[in-house]
């Protein structure tokens, strides 16, 4: 396929922007450019064949099975999307007089009552923008609280060997120590080690639960006890929560503050470069601390207030408050057993196709694992040459996005999968067929699978060149 500066003609336009009605201002002669910029030249035509084309070659969650573990790829119902095109939400300006937007504020003071209820936290913010500025948000929450409290020496954050990526970036950046902890023969957090760790220099721990691996950390009380004795705070990473609502609340695990995505557990679609949001939730005691405005209710109606020590704006205004408007349908359109209903299925869909894929394949640790589980090719490699990768890139050709490669670190050519509440048994099964047959060439032609994808508009790519040496502009031909 070509690109558009390939498919470009001299002269060749279309017009789709409207004539200005308004008077027209023009740069000093020293902020113009010295040459126009080389664009492409397109008809209409050419731009929508280009376009329709690029859409044939993505795979999203209305294409076909989408596993991607961690990350709750699900399919997303469209009267999310049509509130949040309502024109009293689309039109709004986040500077208009709290008098003309009173809905949208109701939108937003519910939205945060629905999703502390659901989380067992006392307030929210919905101000950051995705997971991982939610992520640095909480931990600016801790860093505040210790802080004004003038307990200086706390320091290290506690972030266990099966955690996200981002969790230790996003300490790091909020000017913190990062501890690692290693996990036990279970999966889960290892308690001795966690309590070698643990002391006046503890500031807070990061975790997941369930974790990456997929698991429910039985031990959760006690982790979260052996923190709070030694005057550290616990923040729950909200990534995995597809598989808990509506069953278990953090807060009641014992977590002082969490982030919750939006984008991943309630009904925006997840990735394309967002638009996301990680709304932050806490207990009371962290609640002055929280960011930006927040909105209150009293008799004349919703109104907006700065917290009393608050860190000061992590983003501009209110946040991604469209991604709210889905948010708040979605919670709304399922009710209370709804809520429940599909964290329950989303741990149905998991434990039924590990089960139906550990006849084939390694699981990382088989017992009963939650929305994901995790496999391990690394026995399948050593037999027949066949990697993670290879599987991955193989079920391309079936119309299956992969699953997420080799992550957790912990796990040797790892596959993590995701199936979701949102698939029917029948489309599981097709994809275990799928992997069963992959399985099987992997007996019988691994050299097959070193190859793969075959039918796709790209094949297997030299991965390590585009990385070194990526191709970032068009070079144009003179």
């Amino acid at each position: 396929m070509k690109l558009l500066f390939e498919e470009s003609s001299q002269g060749r336009h279309l017009d789709l922007i409207p004539d200005c009605d308004t008077p027209e201002y023009r740069l000093s002669d020293d902020a113009l450019r010295k040459r126009q910029a080389r664009l492409p030249e397109l008809s209409e035509v050419d731009l929508s064949r280009h376009y329709t084309q690029l859409a044939k070659q993505t795979h999203g969650v209305n294409d076909g099975f989408y596993p991607l573990g961690s990350c709750t790829m699900k399919y997303n119902p469209r009267i999310d999307e049509e509130m949040a095109g309502l024109e009293g939400f689309a039109d709004i300006h986040p500077l208009q007089g709290q008098d003309s937007v009173q809905g949208s504020l109701e939108v937003i003071y519910r939205t945060k009552e629905l999703l502390c209820e659901i989380t067992g936290m006392d307030d929210m913010t919905l101000q950051p923008a995705a997971g991982a500025h939610g992520e640095y948000t909480g931990l600016l929450l801790i860093r505040k609280y210790h802080l004004d409290r003038g307990d200086t020496e706390r320091v290290n954050i506690i972030v266990p060997d099966s955690a996200h990526g981002t969790n230790p970036a996003s300490a790091t950046m909020a000017g913190f120590k990062v501890i690692n902890v290693p996990s036990n023969a279970e999966g889960g957090v290892d308690l001795d080690e966690l309590r070698k760790v643990v002391g006046k220099d503890t500031a807070g721990l990061m975790l997941t639960n369930p974790n990456t691996l997929g698991l429910f950390d039985p031990n959760i009380l006690e982790i979260t006890k052996i923190i709070h004795e030694v005057g550290g705070l616990c923040y729950y990473d909200g990534a995995n929560l597809n598989a808990i609502m509506g069953r278990v609340r953090p807060g009641d695990m014992g977590f002082d503050c969490i982030h919750l995505n939006l984008h991943k557990t309630f009904a925006t679609p997840h990735g394309g470069g967002g638009p996301g949001s990680g709304p932050v939730g806490c207990k009371e005691f962290l609640r002055d601390y929280l960011p930006g405005k927040m909105t209150g209710k009293n008799e004349n109606g919703y109104y907006l207030y700065t917290p009393a020590k608050t860190m000061g704006q992590v983003r501009s205004f209110y946040g991604n408050f469209l991604v709210v408007v889905k948010a708040l349908t979605y919670i709304l359109t399922l009710g209370k057993e709804g809520v429940k209903e599909a964290s329950g299925k989303a741990v149905l869909n998991a434990n039924y196709m590990k089960e139906r894929l550990r006849k084939y394949y390694d699981v990382a640790y088989d017992t009963t694992c939650m929305h994901e589980f995790v496999l391990c090719l690394e026995r399948l490699k050593k037999e027949k040459g066949v990697s993670a990768m290879d599987v991955a890139k193989a079920s391309l050709d079936y119309g299956i996005h992969p699953p997420t490669m080799y992550f957790p670190l912990i796990v040797h050519e790892a596959l993590m999968f995701e199936p979701t509440e949102t698939e029917s048994k029948e489309v599981i099964d097709e994809a275990v067929d799928v992997y069963v047959e992959i399985y099987e060439k992997a007996q019988s032609d691994p050299e097959y699978l070193h190859s793969a994808p075959h039918h796709c508009p790209i094949t297997r790519p030299n991965e390590t060149e585009a990385a070194r040496n990526p191709i970032l502009k068009y070079e144009w031909q003179d």
